[in-house]
């Protein structure tokens, strides 16, 4: 083709030809268009990129109430995963009673979240951080809710089951603990009778034959809030107010009232796995005495009583037995709180 052909061709078209380091020329509107559908698309890969992360926040978050309820109340995950990763490269023959603590821990912390460890291997270090910050997030904030929970239905229950002559208002936690006749009661050591005005007066100045501290088990924590002098184990954790805010906790504030229903009698062994997570769920205990003390927020020590311990000798009680003897007094007692779960499950239904 000749050069005047060629470029007849082009005048024929509309169209300029450039040379290699040229452009072609483009309407301003097409090249608008084009720009933005380019922008859109990259906006909709932002919304899909954001709403992944949220769902992802959410789940995590979710996940993560469960932790202050069945793994630890109180310990770091972060310390959880190190004494794994300790044991898995040095073993545990010499493990400390807190290394043994926090192992068991960890065990709790993967079988309530069965989907967390393999999550770890998975992850890059900063997404597992990211991922932790969530969990401990939703943690948090279901224990807090927790808390506030029985704040209220504690005062309750005490209004309705003792009919104090000082009625406990929730909203009033400077009037609990043992300045209050009946909190006073509930939260003196089960060793002392708090009847004994002597008692009663040294509590409360917190002289030094009376400091009350968490090594000794609260007198709620036993049926009928009595103790017998010869055996302090004698119907340990079993009080009504224990029952009580179980209930409130893992079921609903509602299903609280009837403490005492009856339901089916199924077999024991065969729901013992049910009992099992009676060990994950001692934070109640702990939360009920938080509730019925005149601390106003959420703290670890009060006083002369630290709580972290408080909660690590409970939990103690049933996972580190000393021996053979205590350990059918404490399947005993798993066996009774099957019954609990049983007869709840059965007034559920």
């Amino acid at each position: 083709m000749s050069a005047s052909e060629h470029d007849h061709q082009n005048d024929a078209c509309g169209l300029v030809i450039p040379d290699l380091s040229g452009a072609v020329p483009t309407s301003a509107e097409a090249r608008a268009k084009r720009r933005i559908a380019a922008l859109e698309e990259e906006l909709q890969m932002v919304k899909q990129e954001r709403g992944t992360k949220q769902r992802k926040t959410s789940y995590y978050v979710a996940q993560g109430r469960a932790i202050r309820r069945m793994v630890v109340l109180y310990t770091s995950l972060e310390d959880l995963i190190a004494e794994n990763d300790r044991r898995y490269e040095e073993g545990g023959e010499d493990a400390t009673t807190e290394q043994d603590r926090l192992q068991r821990g960890y065990i709790a912390l993967v079988q309530v979240l069965p989907w967390l460890h393999d999550k770890f291997a998975q992850l890059d270090i900063d997404d597992c951080e990211e991922m932790l910050k969530k969990l401990k997030r939703g943690a948090d904030a279901g224990r807090g809710d927790d808390t506030s929970t029985l704040k209220d239905l504690v005062a309750a229950w005490v209004n309705q089951d003792f009919h104090p002559a000082s009625i406990l208002r929730s909203d009033d936690k400077h009037s609990h603990g043992f300045v209050h006749d009946v909190c006073g009661k509930l939260l003196c050591p089960a060793e002392w009778d708090w009847n004994n005005d002597r008692v009663k007066a040294g509590i409360r100045e917190r002289t030094m034959d009376y400091i009350v501290s968490e090594n000794s088990w609260p007198l709620f924590v036993y049926e009928n809030y009595v103790v017998s002098s010869s055996d302090l184990e004698q119907g340990l954790f079993k009080s009504r107010i224990l029952v009580q805010a179980f209930k409130a906790t893992f079921t609903s504030p509602s299903s609280a009232r009837e403490a005492d229903a009856d339901g089916d009698g199924a077999d024991i062994l065969e729901n013992n796995r049910r009992a099992q997570r009676t060990l994950n769920q001692v934070k109640v205990k702990t939360c009920v005495r938080f509730a019925l003390s005149s601390v106003s927020s959420w703290r670890t020590v009060d006083g002369d009583f630290d709580y972290e311990v408080f909660w690590n000798n409970i939990v103690d009680f049933f996972e580190d037995v000393p021996g053979p003897v205590a350990r059918r007094r404490v399947d005993k007692l798993l066996e009774w709180w099957t019954e609990v779960m049983l007869r709840l499950r059965s007034h559920v239904k």
